[in-house]
């Protein structure tokens, strides 16, 4: 079976998650895997870029993408071309983003999506990546979901058409940067170091991390960086004002990531709301704590890790939470996820085993 494995979006996880995903297809045995990215794609500025068949010219700024969906009815000519030259038996989309459609609108074999939200979170501007998932859900053959969350989710939404194959998985952990491994967590020696990474948008709970921040008092025992992108708040403001804390608000690079997770000894997640989390996943790879709520689908994929310590979403749950991190510190015996590629193949094995089913294809 030759499967193609696309992903337009520029930057963040989805086309890493994508590069994993082909990768992890070739591992089985009669399967080909082909890779589509965005030719923006921050991933194949890496010295280690994944191998890509295809690499589309999508766009580098908001206005570029609104002149790409403009213009979209001149590029199926392109995209066909593409798609005949690559000959695939059905196609996957790892991750939705803008330019989908025109994806959709050429291809001539079936294919599934994963759908990593289902609706929109708290504190999202519209979105037009979901707004664009709408219509790749409706003609998609499988839909394939990273928590029962998210699956419950397309159901009592109505996104789930009569025939449609549902598939639950969960996420695997995430290796980023080279594949090496950091220094083992404390093994610098100081002040505990914990890490708040990711979109800093309200639901990801930093008013929850600002009160249990202010419940630890003046000096909590550790420091904490807030880091990533998002909108300026009063939230971010009193943290930053916090003594211990240091945030860093801008866009992370995916060449920062291994760097930035493995110096820090714990992950903290505060959520209110979670679909499932590639920042838990990538702090899971690299064998680094994680003190998260649990919400959604955060709770199934950290119920089992040793590493993570789960509280309910609740300011003085979440303050209770980092004092048992701080003075038990990190369990002796815990280690790295043990090859998370190894994860990877068992989920692509069920996803070749579901777009089988949908394509004919042995």
């Amino acid at each position: 079976m030759r499967i193609l494995t696309w992903q337009w979006g520029r930057r963040g996880a989805g086309p890493r998650f994508a590069a994993l995903l082909h990768a992890a297809l070739g591992r089985l045995p009669a399967t080909e895997s082909v890779l589509s990215l965005s030719a923006e794609a921050e991933i194949l500025g890496a010295a280690d870029a994944p191998d890509c068949a295809w690499r589309y010219p999508t766009y580098s700024s908001a206005a570029g993408a609104l002149a790409r969906l403009l213009t979209l009815p001149l590029a199926g000519r392109s995209v066909r071309a593409e798609l005949d030259r690559l000959a695939p038996d059905v196609a996957l989309c790892a991750m939705p983003a803008v330019l989908d459609r025109l994806m959709v609108a050429n291809l001539r074999v079936p294919y599934g999506i994963i759908v990593h939200d289902a609706v929109s979170h708290p504190g999202e501007s519209l979105s037009f990546r979901l707004v664009d998932q709408a219509r790749l859900l409706r003609g998609a053959g499988l839909l394939a979901t990273l928590s029962q969350a998210v699956t419950d989710e397309l159901h009592n939404a109505g996104a789930v058409r009569p025939g449609q194959r549902v598939l639950t998985l969960t996420h695997p952990p995430m290796p980023v940067g080279d594949g090496a491994m950091p220094a083992a967590p404390f093994a610098h020696g100081g002040r505990p170091r914990l890490l708040m990474f990711g979109r800093l948008l309200p639901y990801k709970g930093l008013d929850l991390l600002c009160q249990a921040m202010a419940d630890l008092g003046p000096d909590p025992g550790f420091m904490l960086k807030v880091a990533g992108d998002g909108p300026d708040s009063a939230e971010l403001g009193h943290l930053g004002a916090m003594p211990h804390v240091v945030v860093d608000r801008r866009w992370i690079p995916e060449a920062e990531l291994a760097q930035l997770i493995g110096d820090s000894d714990a992950l903290v997640l505060p959520y209110r709301q979670a679909s499932q989390s590639g920042v838990a996943a990538a702090a899971l790879a690299l064998g680094r704590q994680v003190i998260a709520t649990d919400v959604g689908g955060l709770a199934e994929q950290l119920r089992d890790a040793p590493q993570a310590i789960l509280c309910p979403p609740d300011a003085g749950a979440l303050a209770d939470a980092l004092r048992r991190w701080r003075d038990r510190r990190f369990t002796p015996g815990l280690t790295p996820a043990a090859d998370p590629m190894a994860a990877w193949t068992a989920m692509a094995a069920q996803l070749r085993a579901g777009l089988g089913a949908i394509s004919g294809a042995a």
